[in-house]
């Protein structure tokens, strides 16, 4: 359909839809089940069946299958057949992590997916974009990107940047009127706007024309078939420390099987221990694991009401040094309240809290009433006109859906006992110049019932008074005079020290619509007056300020506001000490970056700061090598949010653009979330170094009980079966339990991490070798105490040595849960971790004591007393080097 040439009635009647009232929802379920969501199709995923054979492309689970088909051709069955068994366990255990994992991540997408107003049954509401169908109202703003392909039906300034369909980079200004013509391109039909486009000014009005791949979007999206796989440096980290391990292992395959065959071992014994050991050198689950713990700490993040939008911030988190924050929403809780007006030299107090349209007028203590108050009624009422928020009741609590600063004029004026509705049968809104960040103003034509026009603006104090020639003063228009315009400069200084935002009011009256420009109309202003209003800070606001100091994170904040009020804010809540700066926009404006860098670390507070400045000030601290985290909301903050090294996008108030420039989305807006974010992207970081510590450990203790073993000419301590029992369970359950590690008491209380800092930093490497060496040294004393004992029986000597080192590795497990002391914490701090060990140690005893599973693994029921001899000498490694005395290199 030819949608672009249509009149709004064709439209209408053909999408049988309605433009005043929306679709209902029982229509919108019929056309989701008829026509599907309003999603592109995705490349075809990996099946169960390949996601579960893939387990077993590691090249030493393919070496050690080979090692299982010699066996089995060599009549060993009960050992093929317990091999396969572990290996299949293996491969079900990294099918199960991967696709959590999987499911995790698509959570994450669907929790992430573009927010968009659409008028269902009367009433604007937001929905996920997916859930558009054909017929839909939609409206969009400056900064969102449109759901679908639309035909505009109302345009207020609308330009959109469609360079990703088009390939043209300059946004286009859009109308409603008609086209006609044929073969016309995408980029010359200006009353249509196309899915994933960016709105960049104004906004508008459309009805949905298609959805999903019938979009022009849809029809190049075979084209543009991509996925992107996230890795993050630490698993790049790790995936060549695997590699080297790979190396390691064989190495020590081909020594281990030297060294038997001239000691006069058989060459099959000897292939399939030296396989063993390689398998156990190589800690197969710990891409598994990593992903897992990198998937669930995401999901944790969720419940604290961040979403994770790009893995690496996951790492980036914990190395934050610096978070620039802004004021409205983020510090503070985004519910405006006017709570004082003035107006030619009277001031007036209103009471009420939040958006509750309950309130009253109050100057010197007497009540007033607007309605018998000229200026205070004129104050209110075009407050009221200049304005899109509107207010709505939801389970008993009034929100305001809109700009929260023109949810406070609209509450105020309702509080008089005014109604947008009603003024709009007053006034007629003929245009409108919408708010933009650089102008800090908003302006729109009105005519009166006299037909008169006249143009109301809204905007910042000090620019309104800039371009303002009159004030009206005692109900009297009064050219500009210093004297005048100074007493405004008081009032605006003493509303902003008790920490008040002023929205200042003018007018002006206009002859003609014709050629007005937003210069024309902005100019040559008539005051009227202020609405000062507070934005209280957020409770919790505080308390997390003061943890991320103790964490070594400077809260910088960054806000809009008059100087004044940022600083009043700051104060509050802890931001602002005695010798930190206040800089201002400027200040910024007459600094290059070089001379931002030489007092960036010395300023605590940036106001009346624009978008644009965002950019200089996070370039300036990375310049000081600091990991800045930037929030921000708007269009503008975009450049910034994905320059900083943890872009943070607002989930309440953010546009689309600054959404997905992000790696961090904040569901409630709040500073504390923040705070909460970088807690669990630490906590995560040190469970990896956790269950790497210990499992690399584990492998260590393994592979030198038989290599020293293999050196002083003794018989095997551990047979090949046991080695893979032991990597499998013992290493498997707890290390996965490590991952759900809650942080440690201190973990707010360190500097942040340095971004380069290596896995095995902080003595890490010192703790794997350490430990790894004492587990195995006291395995392969009990073996050789044990076939001192019983020369003639090797499998009890065997059987002991493989209780001792798996009870070595389930003690040194909790030395791993800190790296301070094996004592520092709680054992029972971790239930996952203790029922874990419960579950190893079970297995363990049925192995050895259950008679259908002895010959299977070659073990013999082990004496009572020799228990005693086996838990001394497990518990040595861990008690030796666990205690604070011998606990490592100190952080």
């Amino acid at each position: 359909m030819n949608y672009h040439e249509m009149r709004e009635r064709d439209i209408e009647n053909t999408l049988n839809t309605s433009f005043e009232n929306g679709l209902s929802n029982d229509e919108v379920r019929q056309r989701i089940n008829k026509f599907g969501y309003n999603q592109l199709e995705e490349a075809e995923k990996q099946s169960a069946l390949l996601l579960f054979v893939s387990q077993f492309k590691d090249f030493m689970v393919l070496v050690l299958l080979a090692a299982t088909l010699i066996s089995g051709l060599m009549g060993e069955y009960i050992d093929a057949i317990a091999i396969i068994a572990i290996v299949l366990i293996n491969g079900f255990l990294g099918f199960f992590q991967e696709r959590k994992a999987e499911k995790s991540l698509h959570a994450l997408k669907e929790l992430a997916a573009p927010q968009v107003s659409v008028l269902r049954d009367s009433e604007w509401v937001k929905i996920p974009s997916r859930k558009i169908v054909v017929g839909d109202i939609i409206k969009f703003v400056s900064g969102d990107r449109v759901g679908a392909d639309v035909r505009i039906l109302q345009s207020n300034n609308l330009e959109v940047e469609e360079s990703a369909l088009t390939g043209e980079s300059l946004p286009v200004p859009k109308s409603t009127s008609p086209l006609s013509g044929e073969n016309m391109n995408l980029g010359d039909l200006e009353n249509m706007a196309f899915m994933g486009t960016l709105v960049t000014r104004g906004n508008g009005i459309g009805v949905v024309t298609a959805i999903g791949m019938k979009t022009a979007m849809g029809q190049i999206a075979d084209m543009i078939q991509t996925a992107e796989t996230m890795i993050t440096p630490l698993q790049r980290r790790l995936e060549q420390l695997g590699k080297i391990l790979i190396s390691v292992a064989l190495v020590l395959t081909a020594l281990v099987v030297f060294i038997g065959v001239i000691q006069g071992h058989d060459l099959y014994t000897m292939f399939l221990a030296g396989v063993s050991l390689a398998v156990a050198a190589i800690p197969e689950g710990l891409p598994a694991i990593v992903t897992v713990a990198l998937s669930l700490g995401v999901q944790r993040m969720i419940r604290k009401k961040a979403i994770v939008r790009k893995l690496p911030a996951v790492e980036t988190l914990g190395c934050a040094s610096v978070i620039c924050s802004d004021k409205t929403g983020t510090l503070t809780q985004n519910k405006m309240t006017v709570t004082h007006l003035w107006s030619g030299g009277t001031t007036w107090n209103v009471t009420g809290t939040g958006y509750d349209p309950n309130g009253q007028f109050y100057h010197r203590d007497h009540r007033v009433y607007p309605n018998q108050e000229k200026a205070l009624q004129q104050l209110l009422t075009f407050g009221m006109l200049c304005n899109h928020a509107e207010l709505k009741s939801k389970e008993g609590e009034f929100i305001v859906d809109g700009d929260p600063t023109e949810g406070a004029l609209l509450v105020a004026g309702m509080k008089a006992g005014m109604e947008r509705s009603s003024l709009l049968q007053q006034f007629t809104i003929e245009k409108e110049f919408p708010f933009d960040s650089s102008r800090k103003m908003m302006t729109i034509i009105v005519r009166d019932k006299n037909s008169q026009l006249f143009a109301i603006t809204k905007g910042a104090p000090d620019v309104v008074v800039q371009r303002s020639e009159a004030i009206l003063w005692d109900g009297k228009r009064q050219m500009r005079s210093r004297e005048l315009f100074d007493k405004v400069d008081e009032t605006i200084n003493e509303l902003a020290t008790n920490a008040l935002r002023n929205i200042a009011i003018a007018f002006k009256p206009i002859h003609s619509l014709a050629n007005l420009t937003e210069e024309v109309v902005e100019k040559n202003l008539t005051f009227i007056g202020l609405q000062g209003m507070i934005d209280p800070p957020r409770n919790e606001v505080k308390q997390a300020v003061k943890e991320c100091l103790e964490a070594g994170i400077k809260t910088v904040m960054i806000t809009g506001d008059h100087v004044t009020t940022a600083k009043a804010i700051a104060v509050q809540l802890g931001i602002l000490k005695s010798n930190d700066r206040v800089m201002d926009g400027k200040a910024l404006n007459q600094m290059e970056i070089a001379d931002l860098e030489e007092v960036v670390e010395e300023v605590s507070v940036f106001a009346r700061v624009s978008p644009q400045h965002k950019l200089k000030i996070v370039k300036a601290l990375q310049n000081k090598g600091h990991i800045v985290a930037m929030t921000g909301d708007g269009v503008n903050d975009a450049p910034a949010i994905k320059t900083a090294d943890i872009g943070v996008a607002m989930g309440i108030t953010g546009t689309d653009v600054a959404k997905e420039s992000s790696s961090l989305v904040l569901l409630d807006d709040n500073f504390a979330t923040i705070k909460s974010a970088i807690n669990e992207g630490r906590n995560i970081y040190e469970n990896i170094r956790k269950f790497v510590r210990y499992l690399l450990a584990s492998n260590v203790g393994e592979i030198l009980v038989m290599l020293f073993a293999m050196i002083l000419a003794l018989p095997l301590p551990l047979v090949p079966i046991q080695i893979l029992w032991v990597n499998l369970v013992t290493d498997g359950l707890p290390a996965m339990a490590l991952g759900l590690d809650k942080p440690e008491d201190d973990v707010m209380k360190r500097n942040p991490r340095h971004p380069k800092e290596g896995i095995f930093a902080r003595g890490l490497g010192w703790k794997v070798v350490s430990r790894g060496f004492l587990i195995g040294i006291v395995t392969l004393f009990a073996f050789m105490i044990s076939y001192k004992q019983h020369p003639d029986y090797l499998a009890y000597s065997q059987t002991v040595a493989f209780a001792t080192l798996v009870m070595a590795q389930l003690i040194h497990v909790f030395d791993c849960r800190s790296e301070k002391s094996v004592f520092s914490r709680n054992p029972f701090g971790n239930m996952y971790l203790v029922w874990a060990v419960l579950s190893s140690l079970v297995l363990m005893l049925l192995v050895i004591y259950l008679p259908s599973l002895q010959p299977i693994f070659h073990t013999v029921p082990i004496d009572m007393n020799e228990w005693l001899l086996i838990i001394g000498l497990s518990a040595l490694p861990t008690f030796l080097l666990g205690g604070s005395f011998l606990a490592g290199k100190k952080r």
